[in-house]
């Protein structure tokens, strides 16, 4: 793998998007945290692939270099399986946001109980 030194980390991470930051939650704060805890969510599944594929190198070949990691491309079922793992992260990541959006579904009355109990006043 060749690093490109005239790249600058700490820019690109600086880079903002075009218009106002969407907001899912209630305060400024706990929205930055939820990117935050994104981020590295996003470098996990990462490097679970990364794990994912030097396993597979080694059971395949035993002994592995760089490159092989670099170069492997995943069958249909390792990407699959793969895609997996991606979905329980992020399920188990938002769970409690998950949680937290049902819990205001039920407690909110249906637009026609609410007009029979306008009517019935």
């Amino acid at each position: 793998m060749t690093i490109d030194m005239t790249i600058d980390p700490l820019i690109l991470a600086g880079a903002k998007a075009k218009g106002k930051r969407p907001a899912f939650l209630e305060l400024p704060e706990s929205d930055r945290l939820l990117s935050m805890v994104m981020a590295l969510a996003s470098d996990v599944a990462v490097m679970r692939e990364r794990l994912d594929t030097v396993e597979r190198l080694l059971d395949s070949k035993g002994v592995i270099s760089r490159a092989d990691i670099e170069d492997f491309k995943p069958d249909r079922d390792a990407a699959y399986e793969r895609g997996l793992l991606h979905r329980e992260l992020v399920a188990r990541l938002m769970r409690g946001v998950q949680q937290d959006m049902e819990s205001l579904v039920e407690t909110e009355q249906s637009l026609e109980a609410l007009s029979q109990e306008l009517r019935d006043s």
